[in-house]
């Protein structure tokens, strides 16, 4: 947590959100590596809006069942600079 500048949902532990509300932005990005906790780390160092992340099953092209880990965002501008900014999903 930074000591300058404090978000309050980090100071109540409100930030993270354990169910994805239907308003949240969401997308699902395919679970190759665990890379769960660097994901999350990125995005309370680099976001101040309130997220969800979890996991997600679903078909692909092929008519395959995966798991998929879905991250969604309150705001959807965060869900936009993610998917842009975040160096970690290039391993997806």
């Amino acid at each position: 947590m930074k000591l300058k500048d404090p978000n309050p949902l980090d100071v109540l532990g409100f930030r993270r959100v354990t169910l994805c509300p239907p308003h949240f932005a969401t997308v699902d990005i395919h679970r190759k590596y665990n890379i769960d906790r660097a994901i999350c780390d990125w995005i309370e160092d680099n976001l101040s809006g309130r997220y969800f992340f979890g996991n997600s099953i679903g078909f692909d092209e092929m008519k395959n069942l995966n798991q998929y880990n879905r991250i969604g965002f309150e705001q959807e501008k965060e869900l936009s600079f993610f998917m842009l900014a975040c160096p970690h999903l290039k391993y997806n």
